[in-house]
Order: structure tokens, then sequence, then C-alpha cells
């Protein structure tokens, strides 16, 4: 995440409408809740998969960055495991 958007290193950015999230996975330690993890499987409108990893819940915090509100602007559109990867 920069401050022109989310970028793979490709000299791209991607804004919210660029994006969809097509799978969500949480994680959750098993005494701490300091370890819940949150990923997202993304898409952007050019093809390329991505993903962004987070901590979730009380131990997010990025509004100062406009992380989560960049994450909450982003279409979802959950597919199966098996329609993730597609050629």
């Amino acid at each position: 995440m920069t401050a022109q958007g989310f970028t793979a290193g490709n000299n791209k950015y991607y804004q919210p409408e660029d994006l969809k999230i097509i799978k969500t996975f949480r994680f959750e330690g098993e005494s701490d809740p300091g370890d819940s993890t949150i990923l997202y499987v993304m898409e952007a409108n050019d093809g390329l998969i991505g993903y962004s990893m987070d901590a979730y819940g009380a131990y997010s915090d990025h509004d100062e960055e406009g992380y989560d509100d960049f994450i909450r602007k982003i279409p979802v559109d959950e597919r199966d495991d098996q329609q993730l990867f597609h050629d």
C-alpha cells in the first residue's frame, strides 16, 4: 500500500475500483487474540491476482494511512476455492 494505491511493484497502482476481493481467509491464534490475521486474495481489472495480509479486530489500526477505508471500498466477489485460479 502506498499513497498512490495498492501496487505489486510493477509500476502500476490500483484503486479500490480496480480490484475485487475474491477470497478472504481468517486465521486465529489458539490463545492470543493478537494472533488474529486476515488474508485478502484480490484480482485486479487487468487479471493480476495478489493479496494483502493484516491483523484484524482490535489489532488492525491503519486509519492514519487509509488502509482500512481502502479495503472497505473494494467490492467482494467471493469465489469457491476451485474458482480462485483459472487459465
